[in-house]
């Protein structure tokens, strides 16, 4: 199954989007008293999960290429990685929930679940194909302990 996007683009096509909607579909629009607090909120915490997963797979030595799966060099299972086996979009989803919030269009968040699924089909099940011929066993039984998402 071959990689269609880079995942950095499909986050700025759906952010895209999501501008698009919630500039010309005015009728799902929603205010509240902390509603910029709580976009800049997720927004530092889907920057610090990728931060922290990136960091952790530089000091493993391995890729942090999407594109590139096959060069891995190790199954990384510590740090963010023994929580969630793809803390870095599980962070661009988190980018994503804080524009929403930030643009206050309750029809942002409808594309949401695209982008999850977007991803997990079209780049996550890619990556642990590769991961699976790369590591075997020890992949499995990582995918057993260890959540795709959260």
């Amino acid at each position: 199954m071959a990689l269609l996007f880079p995942p950095p683009l499909v986050v700025v096509m759906f952010a895209g989007l999501m501008w698009q909607l919630a500039r010309h579909l005015p009728f799902g629009g929603f205010a509240f008293a902390l509603q910029r607090p709580l976009a800049a909120l997720v927004l530092l915490a889907g920057l610090g999960l990728m931060a922290a997963a990136a960091w952790t797979l530089l000091r493993a030595r391995t890729t942090v290429n999407p594109l590139k799966p096959e060069r891995t060099t190790r199954l990384v299972t510590h740090g963010v990685f023994a929580h969630s086996r793809n803390p870095i979009y599980l962070g661009d989803a988190l980018l994503l929930l804080a524009l929403a919030l930030g643009l206050g269009n309750w029809l942002n968040f409808l594309l949401l679940p695209l982008f999850v699924a977007f991803i997990d089909r079209f780049q996550i099940a890619p990556e642990e194909h590769a991961l699976q011929r790369l590591f075997g066993d020890e992949f499995r039984a990582y995918c057993m302990r260890v959540r795709r998402w959260l």
